[in-house]
């Protein structure tokens, strides 16, 4: 990029391991900060496991999650070495993010009272599984359990179907953004204070998962029934699911009543435009059942690229199912130039899905082995690279 990227200048430590910190620390990376990894000198990240696939011996997970940072081993057995990174996170940092089991950190010094009380100006960020306060707070979880936990397995797939999760680590990744949400905030309060405080943040799984259920959950405060387990359908809008077609299926999310309108006149069922029942939406929603019998019918009657044509001619959002390599070679994908190698040319993955004026910041870097950057916590030279 032509200019400074956001964050350069910062230092943040991650003293964490499998996805939610690591996660965190990424964005920081890719927006310009500093990001000294922590891991434990015995077992390194667990995500470094986490494969096949591998790459030179790290899971491409784990080098998807910790590209551009530095890492620094730690024997949590050793108080010399324990001393040591806390000498240096006094003296360097300005950001710790950590995901261990509540109180792990407290015990070596590292916890957030220990160093915001040595370094007022620290931003000190907590990422747990079931959050600071309450009967769970000590009881540690990953991403799904959370989605367990939070209601989310009850709403997904299709009723009749065995429980399933979503299969991506949603609220490990959500933590990670509100994270950044979260130490930015608190950086910019600390900022504009005089004294130049900062503050302990407290992010968690359960309250990422909460957030991402806010809707189900108005729903049922305001009153509605608990949501039934629907596929791709919404609970909230018709028709707005996946059709089967003559040869495939394809995704249509007529979001308001003009598109609706539109979609009965692209499929010339006119009649359905005008039905009482389903002028609205909240009439689609209470009579979705009848509508979606209707419709359904009439896209098993053409394959699914002539509907597609015929949807998109009337702006009406819709799309093909695609699997994961045809979206690695969709000419979307490839314009918007996110899928990044690292300059090492040995792990390929996705960039931050954010440009500023026009430009998306690259990689941070190459993936650290495990202790690759102990020099660091030498006092002699510990800026001075000796891999150069």
């Amino acid at each position: 990029m032509s200019q400074p990227l956001p964050l350069a200048g910062l230092c943040v430590i991650e003293i964490g391991h499998s996805l939610a910190a690591p996660y965190a620390g990424q964005i920081f990376a890719h927006l310009g900060a500093r990001v000294i990894k922590i891991e434990n000198a015995k077992t390194g990240d667990y995500a470094r496991g986490w494969g096949p696939p591998f790459i030179e011996g790290a899971a491409a997970l784990f080098h998807a999650m910790n590209n551009g940072k530095q890492s620094i081993s730690a024997d949590f057995s050793d108080k010399d070495c324990i001393d040591r990174i806390r000498d240096f996170i006094l003296a360097h940092a300005d950001v710790v993010i950590q995901n261990l089991k509540p109180g792990n950190l407290d015990s070596h010094g590292l916890g957030a009272h220990a160093l915001t009380t040595a370094r007022p100006s620290l931003i000190y960020c907590n990422l747990g599984a079931f959050g600071a306060n309450g009967p769970l707070s000590d009881k540690p979880g990953y991403d799904p359990l959370a989605q367990a936990y939070s209601g989310m397995m009850s709403i997904l797939g299709h009723e009749g179907d065995e429980l399933s999760r979503v299969p991506l680590s949603l609220n490990d990744m959500g933590t990670g953004m509100w994270t950044v949400i979260g130490v930015l905030s608190a950086l910019r309060t600390r900022d504009a204070d005089p004294m130049r405080r900062g503050q302990t943040v407290d992010v968690s799984l359960y309250e990422t998962a909460l957030a991402w259920m806010m809707v189900p959950l108005s729903d049922v405060l305001a009153g509605a029934a608990l949501p039934k387990r629907s596929g791709s359908s919404s609970p909230n809008i018709v028709p707005y699911q996946v059709f089967e077609c003559a040869d495939g299926a394809i995704l249509v999310a007529a979001g308001n009543d003009s598109l609706y309108a539109r979609l009965c006149q692209v499929m010339n069922l006119p009649a359905l435009a005008q039905d009482p029942r389903f002028i609205t939406n909240g009439g689609r929603v209470e009579n979705r059942v009848a509508l979606i019998e209707l419709l359904q019918p009439r896209f098993k009657q053409l394959p699914a690229h002539e509907w597609l044509a015929k949807l998109e001619t009337v702006s009406i959002p819709c799309g093909p199912i695609q699997t994961v390599d045809r979206v690695i070679a969709n000419e979307q994908t490839q314009a918007l130039d996110i899928l990044r190698t690292t300059p090492d040319g040995k792990a390929t993955t996705v960039a931050l899905p954010i440009s500023f004026g026009g430009k998306r910041p690259p990689l941070a870097g190459n993936t650290p082995t495990l202790g690759q950057h102990d020099y660091l916590l030498h006092p002699v030279s510990p800026d001075t690279n000796p891999e150069k």
